[in-house]
């Protein structure tokens, strides 16, 4: 919750890739910024023309181009709804992996571009993963396409790549060619409970040491279970600190074999374990696993949340970091996200009509984006920088690091007119000058 709003000059929803270009080059002819648009879902204002401009709503762009299914492959336009691919490619027996939260509404050119995750980014990586090539409008209304239906190409620099993330700073994404794989048979989510963090911290290392790769690893502390746990498919004793989701798949008996290994590694110091082997308990899992930060957000009328990520080894310290920030600036805390990549959706609950509460969590957010550098972290895992967090682009990078991204940004983005402000901020920078 950042209460953050904007008014664009104007809003242009094109029909194609040429009428992006057409709109690129009007604007760069006119010297006005362009906010790209897509599902709106994002965390950190990437969306919002918080400074004006021109907005370009992808959501007409929203053609299946080439489905492949005999190849694994599909070319999909910026606007796609995520949901409507994972569909497309179950119906062929396939899928596409990533599956952020709001796949009902979030654009997969969106996804690309803020390299979107999910709970099964363990296992199967983020967006970016799928995606082996993009066409985009950049600078002056320029077409360009950078990689394509080859599974490999190493021709050239990998320019995909930097629009992977890019947060609608360098162009704007119209269509991609994404990778699929067989779907699995079979899921097993295997849910644990534990008293506290430290016996679900070890546990989660039980996994790593027992070399088990489930398809997802989520986990729960307190604060989270306590908003949301009377809504839990089969219920939550009141006695659970901190609750973990591991799912396994594959075939059947693949399937099977992880669920009981990672029953295995679990158990140990658990209260209790349960395998969830139906698809309607499933998929009622999973809908509770949604509907967890809306039960946070519900618990004050408020929350600031943020998607920092830390090394796995400090990944305890962190959840205890985490509620430590929350006391010192008054403010309840809950964190929950993916135990797996350490990567944690850190919250501070708070009335949204608060103007103090609201400086509170601020203030409470930049020392735990202090912290969270210290311990060799970031502040970003998944959602990005966006306009939320831009400032603390030159405290997490080195100054020759900052350096060079901004080079990248001014030789795709000369004049800045894509996403001014947002993800990186750009100072004046004399572009003769290429030595450190």
């Amino acid at each position: 919750m950042h209460g953050l709003t904007g008014t664009a000059d104007a809003i242009v929803a094109p029909g194609n890739a040429e009428q992006v270009s057409e709109l690129v080059a009007w604007c760069y002819e006119r010297n006005l910024a362009i906010v790209p648009r897509g599902g709106g879902t994002g965390f950190a204002g990437g969306a919002v023309p918080v400074e004006g401009g021109i907005v370009c709503s992808l959501e007409r762009i929203s053609q299946i181009r080439q489905f492949e299914p005999e190849f694994w492959h599909m070319e999909v336009e910026a606007g796609v709804i995520t949901s409507r691919i994972h569909v497309a490619a179950r119906k062929s027996g396939l899928f596409f992996p990533p599956d952020p939260g709001a796949s009902e509404q979030s654009q997969i050119g969106g996804n690309i571009a803020c390299n979107a995750g999910g709970p099964h980014a363990f296992k199967y990586g983020v967006t970016g993963k799928w995606v082996t090539g993009i066409e985009a409008v950049v600078a002056h209304g320029n077409i360009v396409r950078m990689g394509g239906s080859m599974r490999k190409d190493v021709a050239g620099y990998d320019l995909r790549s930097l629009f992977v993330g890019s947060e609608g700073t360098l162009g704007i994404i119209t269509s991609a060619w994404l990778r699929l794989i067989p779907a699995p048979e079979k899921v097993i989510p295997v849910v644990a409970g534990f008293r506290d963090i430290a016996t679900g911290v070890r546990a989660i290392g039980r996994i790593y040491g027992y070399g088990l790769v489930p398809a997802a690893l989520e986990y729960f502390d307190g604060g989270s279970l306590a908003a949301s746990r009377g809504n839990f498919p089969g219920g939550i004793d009141p006695g659970i600190g901190f609750l973990l989701i591991a799912e396994s798949d594959g075939t059947e008996s693949e399937a099977e074999a992880l669920s009981q290994r990672l029953s295995e590694a679990l158990s140990e110091e658990a209260s209790f374990v349960r395998l969830i082997d139906d698809r309607q308990s499933v998929d009622e899992l999973w809908r509770w696993r949604t509907g967890v930060s809306f039960a946070v957000s519900a618990q004050r009328g408020g929350k600031m949340s943020e998607d920092i990520a830390v090394p796995m080894g400090a990944f305890e310290e962190t959840m205890n970091m985490i509620s430590e920030v929350g006391k010192r600036y008054g403010l309840a805390t809950c964190s929950w996200g993916h135990a797996g990549d350490a990567n944690l959706h850190a919250t501070f609950m708070l009335d949204a009509s608060s103007d103090s509460q609201v400086a509170a969590a601020t203030m409470a957010s930049a020392e735990l984006f202090a912290r969270t550098l210290e311990l060799g972290g970031t502040v970003s895992g998944e959602h990005g920088l966006g306009w939320v967090k831009r400032d603390q682009f030159d405290l997490q990078f080195s100054a020759e690091s900052a350096r060079l991204q901004r080079l990248i940004k001014s030789a795709f983005d000369p004049a800045n007119l894509f996403n001014p402000g947002k993800k990186i901020p750009m100072p004046a920078l004399n572009m003769n000058d290429h030595n450190p």
